[in-house]
């Protein structure tokens, strides 16, 4: 006797309490195991940190632009310092403008890292979590060198950044390269090149590259898809006019070629690194308008130490003259963007920041559509879509 068998047809609620969810309720309508249509609910984060930089004055608030994305904190500091500095209109020596970099692509490479190891528990993979977090922390220990914090480092500040590099920290630099290029033969071989992670994540959720515009992709994600955007090239910043690096590009648009692009921008990143250190010119890594008006003794403690700045307090509330500024940077997960208005007082009037998660959210519910709901936590893990991030 022939049987029919008939999709059925249901809602599924996945979240926010579901370990492949994260911090957001994911909320899906299948035809057997087809995803018809998804909505993400998110928001379950939300820091409402726009609304409180109105209550905080301009140095106050570098800690809490942080916070949406602590794992990728360089870029949300930098975003928001640079669009501090078109306000009150000071230079940036160029000594600061390499260790922006520096310190910006030490987090981009710790980003990247923390991205793959969740895209390996998603998938069953437990050995590429471990290897995810444990080859982060090498360079999670070089940020907190340079840094003094260990996880949202507050490190750059209107006109400069807070301490000058070492050769301590540059050797362990040199040593964290040569072993992360090691490493990323690895990661290639046992983890993407694996025959079961390929099957999991080839031709998984395709975003051509029409769709990858039309739809807004930003990052990585946009560029698996053959887009070769990237604001470091398009409109640079730090010192990224003066450093030679490529920008990878993939043109599958699938989950592999999402996972692939960011093992080759850490490549890519430490090509940076390479070139900061031999080429890192000699200064202040303070503008002359702020390192004047350091007390002498503090002064002292500066040239004695690690080239750390001991803010005065006057620092600390500052008023930029009124006006609106704009700046963008090209985080681990693509374009942050800033908007700033100052009424002339020691608070912000208004901040406006979209970040990169944030511009995943429509291509990450379109890619869902159609797909099999086994492939929801592979799609999911190859966009690198942080929820706190998109909430703020």
């Amino acid at each position: 006797m022939e049987i029919d068998i008939v999709p059925v047809e249901g809602e599924l609620n996945v979240g926010p309490q579901h370990p492949g969810s994260g911090h957001m309720r994911i909320y899906v309508k299948l035809n057997g195991d087809i995803i018809d249509d998804a909505e993400l609910d998110v928001g379950y984060v939300h820091r409402a940190v726009e609304k409180l930089s109105e209550n905080r004055n301009y140095m106050h608030l570098i800690p809490l632009v942080e916070r949406p994305a602590i794992l990728d904190s360089i870029h949300m500091n930098l975003g928001y310092v640079m669009a501090v500095e078109k306000i009150i209109a000071t230079d940036v020596p160029e000594r600061a403008q390499y260790l922006r970099s520096f310190a910006a692509e030490v987090n981009r490479i710790a980003s990247h890292l923390y991205g793959l190891g969740i895209l390996g528990i998603f998938l069953g993979h437990s050995t590429a979590f471990m290897w995810g977090f444990g080859d982060r922390e090498v360079w999670v220990t070089i940020l907190e060198a340079l840094t003094g914090a260990r996880v949202t480092n507050s490190y750059i500040i209107p006109g400069g950044v807070r301490r000058d590099i070492t050769p301590s920290i540059m050797d362990m630099t040199k040593k964290a390269i040569e072993y992360t290029r090691k490493k990323l033969l690895d990661w290639r071989k046992i983890f993407f090149y694996n025959p079961t992670i390929r099957a999991r994540l080839e031709n998984v959720g395709v975003m051509t590259k029409e769709k990858a515009i039309e739809w807004g992709a930003v990052g990585p994600n946009l560029r698996a898809s053959g887009v070769p955007y990237d604001v470091r090239r398009a409109d640079p910043y730090a010192a990224y006019s003066k450093l030679d690096f490529e920008i990878p590009v993939y043109k599958e648009g699938d989950g592999l070629a999402r996972g692939l692009v960011r093992l080759d921008e850490m490549e890519q990143s430490m090509r940076i690194l390479e070139q900061i250190i031999k080429e890192i010119p000699e200064g202040n890594i303070l503008s002359d308008r702020f390192f004047k008006q350091i007390p002498p003794i503090r002064l002292k403690k500066y040239w004695e130490g690690q080239h750390r700045i001991v803010l005065p307090g006057y620092y600390a509330s500052f008023r930029p003259p009124k006006g609106e500024a704009t700046a963008r940077v090209e985080s681990a997960r693509g374009e942050l963007f800033y908007y700033l208005v100052s009424d002339g007082s020691p608070k912000p009037f208004r901040l406006r920041m979209i970040t990169p998660s944030y511009r995943m959210i429509y291509p990450f519910k379109q890619l869902l559509k159609g797909s099999r709901f086994a492939d929801l936590v592979s799609i999911y893990g190859s966009l690198d879509y942080f929820p706190p991030e998109a909430d703020r």
